[in-house]
């Protein structure tokens, strides 16, 4: 298996970096015990009512909800409960959280779970601060927010990193979409994050999250439009150390040192750092996968390592001097060859990589098998939701998407 680091062996040729602002105002209180400091945190921002929005049983069963209550209680904050949220979150429940938080005055929102609870929190949150107005409207972009209400979270789950970033993702069960809308208004206040509490996820669920922000990472290095020295070196640091760490907790689930270096891992790749000097990035994978999980409900970051072998050998011959970089760099590849041969190495080191810790590399491994139809539905949806022809390393269009698809499938 390539995956093991090596430098580089050429100076690749750098193109000027683009001008970035970097925002990153969520505070972050991380380590053993850090979900205590709950009620203190919240009582600064002068809240008198929070909405405790969590997921399933497993903050329950943990004991970190009622840990939680009872910081919120020594701080002598009023609270009220929305549990049920699930992965692929629901508009409806955003819908009723946001009738909660009407009916009980909430001023404050608080998410103790992980990406799905916080991106639900975040969304009621724009609901009740423009109450007048559908929350909906915000994800079909047929508008802009002018307030968010304040949002924070008790981390749970390492993964999707929406505990210090701008974005959010809902999916309309009505109609299948699965919709993302960024603003910085949503940037949670703060994030307590004790890596003990991931101990109980399953495996599956564990890697999943570990490939998720390993893409989160990836989107911004896979650009064509402009980067950075410091910012590729912070980008490669993280994928190789999230790679390691995965492996170690697929062969060992109670590693607390490898529970702490991804729990981090996550918030750091997708509070926009491993993009500053960049053009914004590709996100075509994300966009692709959304239409994934609007259609067949799978688990996003399994999603995203399904579709990524079949994105990469699309982009490629486009984006070459990226895929090399991330061949020798990343993957640890030292073949000598061509620059095509390198960047096919790398790839396929991905995929080694993937399928050693439990993750899919096609459509078939995803355990899907959407049709002709489904799939020229799904690619119109994705370009629908990206605004037309779009992308870094290559632009794409609807008959992209499709053969992109195909690809996974076979």
């Amino acid at each position: 298996m390539f995956w093991n680091c090596r430098l580089r062996h050429k100076k690749e040729e750098m193109i000027m970096a683009n001008n970035f602002e970097f925002y990153a105002p969520t505070k972050v209180i991380f380590g053993k015990g850090t979900e205590s400091e709950t009620g203190r945190q919240i009582k600064e921002f002068g809240a008198a009512s929070v909405l405790i929005v969590y997921g399933g049983g497993s903050v329950k069963r943990s004991g970190l909800l009622e840990k939680v209550e009872h910081a919120l209680d020594d701080a002598r904050i009023m609270f009220c409960e929305l549990g049920g949220v699930v992965p692929n979150p629901r508009l409806d429940k955003v819908y009723e959280g946001i009738r909660i938080g009407k009916s009980k005055n909430v001023d404050f929102l608080l998410a103790v779970g992980g990406g799905s609870v916080i991106d639900t929190a975040k969304a009621i949150a724009y609901g009740l601060a423009e109450p007048e107005k559908d929350v909906w409207e915000l994800f079909a972009h047929t508008r802009m927010a002018t307030k968010c209400m304040p949002v924070a979270s008790v981390l749970s789950i390492a993964a999707a990193g929406s505990e210090t970033s701008k974005g959010c993702v809902i999916t309309n069960e009505k109609t299948g979409e699965k919709r993302a809308y960024d603003d910085n208004l949503a940037r949670p206040k703060f994030a307590i994050m004790n890596p003990e509490y991931t101990k109980s996820l399953p495996d599956y669920q564990t890697e999943s999250g570990c490939t998720d922000i390993m893409m989160h990472t990836m989107e911004r290095y896979f650009t064509n439009g402009g980067n950075m020295e410091i910012t590729d070196a912070i980008a490669e640091g993280l994928l190789r150390t999230v790679m390691k760490n995965a492996v170690i907790l697929h062969q060992n689930p109670g590693d607390q040192d490898a529970r702490g270096e991804i729990m981090w891992a996550g918030s750091v790749a997708h509070n926009d750092l491993t993009g500053c000097g960049n053009d914004g990035g590709d996100f075509m994978t994300h966009k692709l996968e959304h239409e994934l999980g609007g259609m067949f409900d799978v688990t996003h970051g399994a999603g995203l390592a399904a579709v990524w072998p079949s994105w990469a050998r699309y982009v490629c011959g486009e984006c070459l001097h990226r895929f090399v970089r991330f061949a020798r760099n990343v993957m640890g590849v030292t073949l000598d060859g061509t620059d095509e041969e390198v960047a096919e190495a790398g790839i396929c080191a991905m995929e080694d990589f993937y399928r050693g810790i439990g993750m899919p590399t096609n459509l078939d491994e995803l355990g899907i098998h959407p049709t002709d139809a489904q799939i020229e539905d799904m690619a119109e949806r994705c370009m629908i939701a990206a605004g037309a022809r779009t992308g870094s390393a290559k632009k794409l269009n609807r008959e992209d998407a499709i053969r992109i698809y195909q690809n996974a499938r076979e």
